[in-house]
């Protein structure tokens, strides 16, 4: 599993984050990656790290919400590579509130780039994939997929139906060497989790900084006491990729906090 030089992946929601770290570490396995962001301005600084580790990069924009922009996406990956392996359907979006102030438009656009966007691109992979007999699909669920968490409602319900959908099209192409899991991601300290807004600013206890909140949350809710970084995530994913024989998983990264 050291070098996957030959392989190609396709990664979502590569702009930055943690799709942009696994971008990167398959590149660094030698694999030639194709990124997909929403916004042009999000590739270009994946891309120059993906190329730093003499890796093939191409960069695509691409509206995981959208078929037929999907399939155009994937067509360039297949007419620039000659194939396609591995598919991180990794884009998502967050959304923080009560169920008071979550608007049925704040609804829908967290289901729909979250749980749509993963239907969306599985359906497209697929059609690459099932001629060749081969591939690795993986989707990005979360902790939030497993366990409800308060102010998250609409977030954690999309999470649910993603590990769902996941085990569901493992079983309906389990026959055809294709492994479809999910990656449940635990406590990340960037984008929901930290600053203002974020999940430690809107759990905070009377008195307490968002910084407090942050370490009390962390020690209190994983049991190892540290979270989880994007480089974790992506270990896991390539070593997912690579397994023929593990699919419809929900795998947790998150230091034991679900065991």
């Amino acid at each position: 599993m050291s070098n996957l030089k030959g392989q190609v992946v396709f990664v979502t929601g590569a702009g930055g984050g943690i799709g942009k770290t696994i971008a990167i570490e398959f590149a660094k396995k030698g694999a030639s990656v194709a990124i997909a962001d929403i916004k042009e301005e999000l590739l270009s600084g994946t891309i120059k790290a993906i190329e730093d580790q003499g890796a093939n990069a191409l960069g695509l924009v691409a509206d995981v919400t959208n078929l037929d922009s999907i399939r155009s996406a994937l067509k360039r990956v297949v007419d620039t590579f000659g194939k396609l392996d591995v598919a991180v359907n990794n884009a998502g979006v967050v959304g923080i509130g009560s169920i008071e102030e979550i608007e049925p438009e704040e609804w829908d656009r967290v289901l729909t780039v979250n749980s749509k966007g993963v239907y969306v691109c599985t359906k497209a992979e697929l059609e690459i994939m099932k001629p060749l007999s081969s591939g690795a699909i993986v989707n990005m669920a979360s902790i939030a997929g497993k366990t409800g968490m308060a102010h998250l409602s609409h977030y954690v319900a999309s999470k649910f139906a993603v590990i769902g959908f996941t085990n569901s099209i493992a079983k309906e192409v389990a026959t055809t060497g294709i492994t479809v899991n999910a990656i449940c991601p635990g406590i990340v300290g960037t984008g929901m989790w930290r600053g203002e807004g974020g999940v430690s600013d809107r759990w905070k206890l009377e008195g307490e900084t968002e910084e407090q909140s942050w370490e009390r949350n962390k020690t209190t809710l994983i049991p190892q006491g540290v979270d989880q970084t994007p480089e974790d995530i992506a270990e896991i994913i390539i070593f997912i990729s690579q397994a023929k024989h593990i699919t419809g998983q929900a795998i947790a990264v998150d230091g034991g906090m679900t065991m």
